[in-house]
């Protein structure tokens, strides 16, 4: 009875969500719902911020919605449409930001940044490979009796050992 009432309980609750409204939109021909389509996937839902209004169930979005489809209704071009939103909304309604002095490092940025890493990176493997590859330092002699003394002693100490 218990378990019951608990699955009751939980699917009334689920319930509440199948119920989201969808937007239903009449076009004057395809080529429009097309536009309707790629402008509501170009543009960020200003309160979800990383949900296209497309897919977003915030009232901003589905007055966006609106919006788009009273603007193409009227005519008015895409770019018309992009424009009356970034001059409402500003630039962050837009997923691909135009490029202009603002925002050249948003799109420029992380390909400098990877240059500069492979930069280092060789630079790095460079130096390694000298040091690798350079000549052995030469020893004096008496340096070099200083180390026969110190190998002959090491290998002294381990033949005691065994």
């Amino acid at each position: 009875m218990k378990r019951s009432f608990v699955a009751l309980v939980l699917g009334l609750s689920l319930l509440g969500g199948a119920q989201a409204a969808i937007d239903t939109y009449q076009f004057a021909d395809e080529a429009q719902r097309t536009r309707f389509a790629e402008l509501t996937k170009e543009l960020r839902c200003p309160k979800c911020q990383n949900q296209d209004i497309a897919d977003s169930n915030a009232p901003i979005a589905a007055d966006l919605r609106r919006e788009i489809h009273r603007m193409l209704g009227e005519g008015k071009s895409n770019e018309e449409i992009v424009e009356f939103m970034v001059e409402r909304y500003g630039e962050f309604v837009r997923y691909k930001p135009a490029v202009n002095s603002r925002t050249w490092l948003l799109w420029y940025g992380p390909a400098g940044l990877l240059v500069g890493g492979l930069l280092v990176l060789g630079v790095i493997v460079l130096r390694r490979r000298r040091v690798e590859n350079a000549p052995p330092a030469s020893l004096s002699a008496e340096e070099r009796a200083r180390l026969d003394t110190l190998l002959n002693s090491t290998s002294a100490d381990k033949s005691t050992d065994d």
